[in-house]
């Protein structure tokens, strides 16, 4: 006679579907324990916070199918359930010590633990699992997750399955009498909340791992060992991270006598004789809400922030952290709750508060401030611009959002700075929905439409303007024809718009129908272009990937160039070889020809220069500045650009871009404007760029009478471009682990920032001057927690920093060549971390583990060209010699 294991073995190589089969009147007794660790990402588990649920754990079979003995009911029953630390801790940091486990979890709830439950098997695979109906979710999963590890496959192979975690991707592996599962996390569909920031860079990089071990042994199981792993980073910085790591381990201890096997047909049948009150249940865990009993309410957290939220205190790290704080709340907050404070709230603090409430992006946080605000009055113009700017800059903003702002654009708005702002703002959420494949929304696809319709019905300059705003925000493909059109046939700022919104587009997006738009503007075939416009045209050519007569074509057009153009295009092209772009060896090959590179045309005179340099370049991210200066042949600012980029192995995110732009002021110092310029009116003005979202742009003055006037009355103060508060990294992620608890992690980053910048003039000295000024200050909190109802165990990790960079810009135009000193400057920058590991109790007994650290980023003079180095010493060698006051 063949004996059952051998049956088994054969059964296992020649790849039957058979499942493991329970023997009858057999009580198999197990060890079970299922731990749970969190941690940082490369600290050893030895340490981590955690706990550990054990019990033993009796299963037996109660029916076979008469009919196929692949179709099994078996009952699944935990005993002495004890719960413990998962690591040796001293009596006095054990919050477990003296503790019952009836104590821990309550009596009912033990009860219901212990409870048993029983599972269908067809061919190791769970068609149906009872339990009682109105079972705690918390106990019903931590049953699911024991359950689910009796679901297994005898032969190699991958199917979709479902148990605890949803319907997974699972690929088994069978060698002899052991069997490898692994789970594929991502693939998983079950209902679970989670969003993540818009930008790579500033999000959080996920990683999970299942895997399941089985050993067998006379055709049932004899040991598993269950271990899955989620890993959590900040792009930015992966040392701030967090780790999860369950762990469930199952072991056959003994095989007794038992119950003999219940006759029936079916299976209803003996559910019904065994307890009518089982029924079957989905496999799927259940979602667990856990209330905060102690936590105070939105209006006593409020009060305990407030003074931190003061305007003199928004560049400080402490203002980041309870912008950030405050936002956790709000999201828990109802509509009237909100309200409420922003009610009460007087002109002071209101702003802030408007950023926070915006930030949250719940339903209930939209309709409280679109309930407070009201666009028909101008007199809450910085309230309605805050709301806009925190909209602009969401992280995971909603059709709904996109759509209030449509129909408020639509409506009556009192203040026309605000209606150019709203359209702008409806722009970045269009490319932000885009971007998550939102682009067939319904509301999408109505902005759209809107934006493109009116520019092309638009007739004046300022409604022009303000489309082509919301285009160079929008980024859609669909636009790039019209932006063409803009940029080649329109005047001035018009054309120069145009151009910077093409720009911005990956170059991926630049058809050759672009290139030759931009080779026309730049070599001026058909009509005559500003300065500003001709060197957009030429920077979008060389930035993608230009053709070797491209590049000789600009080469041989520098010395027939005006004056201070032919020395910006050079230390363009020079700045590209310095930094190796991407077209830097098509330069070279170009600078081979001795018709393009002479000394007659790399020794041109001029002011004018275009320099990239590197911030810091670290293992997770590097971050680049440049400095682009062009000066019109009379010595004045034409356009000053200031771009921070930040970068990783596969994206970029572009941080912050103040452009200073000047136009019309020859007439001040009785100086010939140059080609193409001659009709332009006096206008200076900023424009801005804040992590990949355009602002609305300031203008300093526009025409002779205003400049006139806010020279005699200029004080010399900076004028505000942005100030407030932005959610940078905002990210969540609900887990359910195998073993049965629910987890989660979230990262918050709040910047506070203050952008400002000046011009000034001293006709007297003949010297002119631009200062921009950003002032940042940065927290960063995560908290990754499992949470089983009866106990928390998580870590808490916080990063904050603050920091100041200037660009100064100094021009003395009382000779020719003008002297120029370009400074950028960063003071010293604090950087300090905290990690705080725990485990709690709901009566407030705790176990904390803290761990911090501090240090000083020295300031730092950045370092741009020798030729500016040498005008610096000049410039302040000759101010020190004399004396004066601006104006």
């Amino acid at each position: 006679l063949v004996n059952s294991k051998t049956l088994f073995v054969f059964a296992f190589q020649t790849g039957h579907t058979t499942g493991p089969s329970l023997n009858n009147d057999k009580l198999y007794r197990f060890a079970y324990s299922a731990e749970v660790y969190v941690d940082r990402v490369k600290a050893s588990l030895q340490k981590s916070a955690g706990y550990r649920i054990s019990s033993g754990v009796d299963v037996n079979l109660l029916w076979r199918n008469p009919d196929n003995d692949d179709d099994q009911l078996v009952k699944i029953t935990m005993k002495d359930v004890q719960v413990e630390n998962v690591n040796e801790r001293p009596a006095d940091k054990n919050i477990f010590k003296g503790k019952s486990t009836e104590k821990i979890i309550g009596k009912e709830y033990l009860e219901t633990l212990q409870r048993p439950i029983m599972v269908e098997l067809v061919r190791g695979k769970i068609k149906t699992f009872y339990s009682y109906q109105n079972e705690p979710g918390f106990t019903q999963n931590i049953k699911r997750g024991l359950a689910s590890l009796f679901q297994l496959q005898l032969h190699s192979g991958s199917s979709r399955e479902v148990d605890i975690s949803g319907k997974c991707d699972t690929t088994y592996h069978v060698r002899q009498d052991q069997v490898t599962k692994i789970k594929d996390l991502d693939s998983c569909e079950i209902e679970r909340k989670r969003f993540t920031s818009h930008n790579q860079i500033l999000d959080v990089s996920t990683k999970a791992t299942s895997a399941t071990v089985y050993v067998l042994e006379d055709s049932f199981i004899k040991s598993i060992k269950a271990e899955e792993n989620f890993v959590f980073a900040l792009n930015y910085r992966r040392k701030t991270g967090a780790k999860i790591v369950s762990k469930q381990r199952l072991e056959l201890k003994s095989v007794q006598a038992g119950t003999g096997l219940i006759a029936a047909k079916q299976v209803a049948g003996v559910i019904k004789t065994l307890d009518p009150n089982y029924v079957a249940i989905p496999l799927e865990a259940e979602p667990v809400k856990s209330e905060c009993k102690k936590c105070p309410s939105l209006s006593e957290h409020w009060k305990n922030i407030r003074e931190q939220m003061h305007p003199d205190k928004l560049s400080k790290p402490d203002a980041a952290k309870s912008f950030l704080s405050f936002i956790q709340n709000i999201r828990k907050a109802t509509k009237e709750e909100i309200l409420k404070i922003i009610k009460s709230e007087n002109k002071e603090f209101l702003p802030q508060v408007v950023d926070a409430v915006t930030s949250a992006q719940t339903p209930e946080s939209l309709e409280a401030v679109l309930e407070f605000l009201d666009f028909k009055d101008a007199s809450t113009f910085i309230l309605q611009e805050r709301f806009l700017y925190a909209c602009g800059f969401a992280s995971h903003p909603s059709e709904t959002l996109l759509k209030s702002l449509t129909e408020k654009f639509k409506g009556d708005v009192a203040s026309q700075e605000i209606r150019e702002t709203l359209v702008i703002v409806m722009g970045a959420l269009i490319r932000k929905l885009c971007d998550r494949d939102g682009c067939k929304l319904p509301a999408v696809v109505e902005a759209k439409r809107l934006i493109l319709n009116r520019l092309e019905k638009a007739n004046k300059e300022d409604n022009v303007q303000m489309y082509l705003l919301a285009l160079k925000n929008a980024l859609l493909p669909e636009a790039i024809p019209v932006l063409l059109k803009y940029a080649e046939s329109g005047e001035g700022p018009i054309s120069s718009l145009a151009a910077t919104a093409l720009q911005r587009y990956d170059p991926s997006f630049l058809t050759k129908e672009v290139k030759e738009t931009m080779n026309r503007i730049y070599h001026q075939t058909h009509k005559i272009h500003e300065k500003t416009v001709r060197t957009t045209a030429a920077a979008i050519i060389l930035n993608s990937n230009p053709s070797y007569m491209e590049v000789k074509n600009i080469l041989l057009s520098i010395g027939e160039l005006p004056m201070e153009m032919n020395k910006y295009m050079l230390s363009m092209i020079q700045d590209i070889l310095r930094f190796e772009m991407p077209s830097s060896k098509t330069v070279r090959q170009v600078l081979k020809d001795m018709r393009a590179h002479n000394y007659d045309r790399f020794s041109k005179m001029g002011s004018s220069s275009a320099y990239t340099g590197y911030i810091t370049r670290g293992p997770d991210v590097s971050s680049t500045y440049s400095l682009d200066i062009l000066y019109s042949g009379s010595g004045i600012l034409r356009r000053s650009n200031m771009n921070i980029r930040v970068f990783d192995r596969s994206t970029d995110l572009h941080a912050i871009q103040v452009v200073l732009e000047a136009q019309g002021l020859e007439s001040i110092i009785a100086a010939t404007p140059d080609e193409g310029e001659e009709n332009l009116d006096s206008f200076a003005g900023m424009s801005a760029i804040l992590f990949g979202f355009q602002l609305r742009p300031v203008t300093f003055f526009q025409g002779y009478g205003d400049l006139m006037s806010k020279m005699l009355s200029a004080t010399g103060d900076p004028m505000n471009v942005v100030k407030g508060l932005v959610l940078l990294t905002d990210f969540f992620q609900e887990i359910q682990l195998q073993s049965g608890p629910t987890a989660s992690a979230e990262f918050m980053g709040g910047l506070a920032i203050d952008i400002s910048g000046g011009m000034e003039f001293s006709l007297w000295y003949r010297e002119s001057k631009t200062n921009v000024k950003n002032r940042v200050a940065m927290f960063v909190a995560g908290n990754t927690e499992v949470n089983s109802f009866f106990v928390k165990t998580g870590m808490e990790t916080t990063l904050e920093t603050e920091t100041a960079l200037d660009f100064i810009s100094t021009v003395q135009f009382s000779q020719y060549p003008f002297l120029v000193c370009m400074q950028m400057d960063r003071v010293d920058s604090p950087l300090r971390t905290h990690m705080t590991k725990y485990e709690s109790l709901p009566s407030g007994r705790r176990y904390t583990a803290h761990r911090g650290k501090a240090a000083t980023l020295a300031g730092n003079e950045y370092p741009l060209h020798q030729e500016n180095s040498n005008m610096c010493k000049k410039v302040f060698g000759a101010k020190s010699d004399s004396a004066g006051s601006w104006f």
